[in-house]
């Protein structure tokens, strides 16, 4: 650990930015010192936020001794102040952050004005045009961009003197500009809802500084919002107004007749049903989950504009004649028909019950009787799977109703209607509610809709349990296909992940199959956490490979509960990289090095990359700073500010795999991952690989996820309206 000094102000110029998190504020910098001489430069690291070069700056922390870094300066608040001297003012005028002033203009208005040049300008703006080139246009230009650059000094010392971050208050003044003062004293609660990164907490300590009241109304109603967009992001679709109280009252510091007072009286931005409990929503997910309901009821009563099909002999057809060799099994039937006679239905089941093959002969049966299919994912990696299945196109259901990044809206609607005859969705469990609602606006009257998903995975990221909800409204027809097929038989993957479902162990003791093959799935013991993740990566580096020539860093993915721990992704991804890609080439300031493989953890619709993507970083350009990473065969370029849209994939979440598959799993499972064993989850885990599951770990742990059946369940009443 490194020894601190006590605290003290330091003033100096920004020479150099030596290193910068992307995800964070956090940088390493050289600080030229004032009147300390040319060569007095000392080493700060700490929060620096936006902080550019030449930028002079007023820093406040401690002196360490760090034992590998040496003599640093911890900072633990940053202060922008006026840039002074002519060396530093010329810098900071061309620098490009006054537009229009580059460094030849900067240097004749410093030769002009003298040392002292902002200030001159900010006092007496005409003096400006004593600088040969500078006529009024320009003069008016640089004087408001001046001004602008002082209010931002003025708004970031305010919100730094009531407690916030340098980060932070610059993405505050960045959102709000000349008007942040007035916002900010006005109502700081906003803060919460329109500022990335800041939650209720951070705006109640910024309103206590100004002065708000702890029982008024906005800070009642901003803390009431904080609840029902935590429990939006733990999947709930609204609560119960009893819980809604629960929650917000001990947050508050305040009683709960207080806070229920404050509701019946205050209409916030919420909205409240009165069932028999009372339940309180977000605008947008209490509409949402109201306009899926009417419409999906709406459809469940409406004709289908399928051409006439004579059932049983397009099942016969596609078994002896539809180029697909197969042979139906009692529920396939039972699902190609629900397929398609009704105009709303839903197919289910676990792995190997020919949910694919279904598909298949469905898709030929619509193809001869020219009808127009949609298919669609909610992922890209699902969407791509459905299109080796189908040999048909599929997308994501983003891309299928024309999702406008720059609008945040979908081009497909009610009014533009998508024109195909069929749509069939992949993956349903990973739907949230408010893209399902989009996607029931999209579809003209008579268009067919199957889903297909397994309701036993893990619910979607965003809120609502939509497949769970359909199954459980009683009203939705629904085949689920529960007879496992030949060739899935000899797979201890499809075998033991029925087993876990029904809440039994997996076979562990064989080391060959049936058949006399080698076993495609292994559990090895390991207690301690810290030699559970060494086995990983012994088993991913060397192991796999050997055994079934697999590459491990395209084929092998580790999977793991959480992101904390020995056996977290954080900690995995570290010791994987170490063993996988030792000498690749380091990309600066993100951890990342050439070669690694990463995982795009974002949405991004301009570039054609989705959440939970998979690539392998190529290339480093260090003049520019961008990394080229190629996604199967495509190369994608990122930016320095835009790094954080990828991290590292040796090791991912299971949440971050839904809708993937991969050649090898390995899983390590252990009791530090007690709050995320579930047997969901373990389910889940198994059914992402093809080819081998191994999982690492103590049987305790197997032993308690399969036992703990009780998913959290999601508050939504979806099933109810339908």
């Amino acid at each position: 650990m490194p020894s601190m000094s006590s605290a003290e102000n330091l003033t100096g110029t920004l020479e150099r930015v030596v290193f910068r998190d992307t995800r964070s504020a956090f940088a390493v910098a050289r600080l030229r010192l004032d009147d300390a001489g040319a060569a007095s430069t000392i080493t700060i690291v700490g929060d620096l936020g936006e902080v550019r070069e030449g930028d002079h700056l007023r820093v406040r922390g401690r002196h360490e001794q760090h034992p590998r870094f040496g003599n640093r300066f911890r900072v633990e608040g940053v202060e922008p102040l006026t840039p002074r001297g002519s060396v530093g003012v010329r810098r900071y005028l061309g620098s490009g952050i006054v537009s229009g002033i580059g460094p030849k203009l900067a240097e004749r208005i410093v030769d002009t004005l003298g040392a002292d040049a902002i200030e001159v300008i900010e006092k007496d703006p005409e003096r400006l045009r004593e600088v040969p080139g500078i006529g009024a246009k320009r003069a008016r230009e640089i004087q408001r961009a001046l001004e602008e650059k002082r209010s931002a000094r003025e708004a970031l010392l305010y919100l730094q003197g009531i407690g916030c971050s340098l980060a932070l208050s610059q993405r505050i003044h960045r959102l709000y500009g000349a008007a942040t003062l007035t916002r900010v004293r006005e109502n700081p609660y906003r803060l919460a809802a329109e500022v990335d990164g800041v939650g209720f907490r951070t705006a109640d300590a910024i309103a206590r500084e100004v002065g708000f009241a702890l029982d008024g109304d906005e800070r009642i109603a901003a803390a009431i919002i904080h609840v029902l967009r935590e429990a939006a992001s733990d999947g709930h679709v609204g609560l119960p107004l009893d819980r809604v109280i629960g929650t917000a009252a001990p947050l508050l510091g305040l009683s709960e007749a207080i806070v229920a007072a404050a509701i019946d009286r205050h209409t916030g931005p919420w909205v409240r049903e009165d069932l028999p409990e009372g339940a309180l929503y977000l605008p947008d997910l209490y509409a949402f989950e109201r306009e899926a309901a009417s419409r999906l009821h709406a459809r469940l009563h409406a004709r289908s504009t399928l051409p006439p099909i004579d059932v049983e002999r397009a099942l016969a057809w596609v078994e002896a004649r539809g180029r697909l060799e197969i042979s139906l099994a009692t529920g396939q039937r039972d699902a190609l028909r629900l397929a398609l006679q009704a105009p709303v239905g839903i197919i289910t089941g676990g792995p190997g019950v020919g949910k694919t093959t279904l598909v298949r002969a469905l898709c030929r049966i619509l193809e001869v009787k020219h009808v127009t299919i949609a298919l669609a994912a909610p992922t890209g990696r699902a969407a791509k799977r459905l299109s080796e299945a189908t040999s048909l196109p599929a997308s994501t259901l983003h891309r299928l109703l024309r999702f406008d990044p720059a609008n945040g809206k979908f081009g497909a609607n009610e009014s533009t209607p998508l024109d195909v005859g069929f749509v069939l969705v992949d993956e349903v469990s990973l739907v949230d509610l408010p893209l399902f609602a989009c996607l029931l606006r999209a579809l003209r009257p008579g268009t067919s809709l199957l889903l297909v998903g397994d309701p036993d995975q893990l619910p979607s990221v965003g809120p609502g349990n939509v497949l769970r909800d359909l199954i459980d409204s009683h009203h939705v027809p629904v085949v689920r296909l529960d007879e496992i097929f030949r060739q899935a038989e000899g797979s201890r993957i499809v075998s033991n992940a029925h087993r876990i479902l029904r809440g039994e162990l997996p076979e562990l003791s064989r080391e060959r199959g049936e058949s006399g093959e080698p076993s495609d799935f292994h559990f090895v013991a390991v207690e301690e956490p810290e030699r559970a993740a060494e086995t990983v990566r012994d088993i991913v580096s060397w192991r796999i490979p050997e055994r079934l020539a697999l590459d491990p860093r395209r084929d092998v993915q580790v999977l793991t509960p959480m992101h904390r721990g020995a056996c977290g992704s954080h900690a995995m991804n570290a010791l994987l990289q170490g063993a996988l890609n030792p000498d690749g080439r380091p990309v600066a300031a993100t951890g990342l090095r050439e070669g690694d493989r990463v995982m795009q953890v974002r949405n991004d619709y301009t570039r054609e990359v989705f959440n939970g993507d998979l690539g392998i970083v190529r290339h480093f350009d260090e003049s520019s700073g961008s990394i080229l990473v190629e996604f199967e065969g495509r190369m994608v370029a990122y930016p320095t500010i835009e790094q954080d849209a990828i991290a590292l994939a040796y090791a991912v979440t299971v949440h971050k795999a839904q809708g993937g598959e991969y050649p090898a799993v390995v899983l390590p499972l252990v009791t530090e991952h007690y709050p995320m064993l579930q047997r969901n989850l373990l389910y889940t885990a198994v059914t992402r690989a093809k080819r081998l599951v191994v999982i690492v770990g103590s049987k305790r742990a197997l032993a308690l996820a399969i036992r703990n059946s009780s998913v959290a369940a999601r508050w939504t009443r979806l099933s109810q309206r339908i």
